[in-house]
């Protein structure tokens, strides 16, 4: 958890002097605002907390092979986001922002720190481009995602003007 950690921090660090305005403005037809990748976030974390909580109840046990999650961070592959992690229209402040983050965060943090690491290697969850992933892949996968989107934020930021 300290790598996702970390991440987290330069994500807010990235947004951190932005106004409410500058984070909700759209900088260019079909991409996102800063806000919104930041929505996509929670969005995204809370999703993957919702699916270790279920597999770790109701899930089966099963041998995944380790999948190459560092390629997340790659942006030459175009990836569409799954419709329950699409990011809302709506005006959002960053303190309503972090506040969300730091509720999913939590959660996740709350699951890794009371669950046995060898149930984390049994239990499996499909991801939509590396297939079946181990829940222990899952955990770090959040903060490889977290800076896959920082690099798009630091983009979004170059062309706010």
């Amino acid at each position: 958890m300290g790598e996702n950690k970390q991440i987290r921090e330069d994500v807010l660090k990235s947004v951190n002097g932005l106004s409410d305005k500058q984070l909700n403005k759209r900088v260019e037809d079909g991409s996102w605002t800063i806000m919104q990748v930041l929505d996509h976030l929670y969005l995204m974390e809370r999703t993957i907390v919702h699916a270790l909580t279920d597999q770790l109840a109701n899930g089966e046990n099963k041998s995944v092979d380790e999948k190459p999650i560092q390629l997340t961070t790659n942006r030459s592959t175009k990836v569409d986001a799954p419709s329950f992690v699409k990011p809302s229209e709506d005006f959002i402040t960053l303190e309503e922002m972090k506040n969300k983050l730091s509720e999913s965060r939590s959660a996740l943090t709350n699951i890794v720190n009371s669950t046995d690491r060898a149930l984390l290697e049994q239990r499996s969850y499909p991801h939509p481009m590396f297939g079946e992933l181990s829940l222990k892949q899952w955990i770090p996968f959040v903060g490889l995602h977290e800076k896959r989107h920082l690099a798009q934020i630091e983009e979004l930021k170059e062309n706010l003007g």
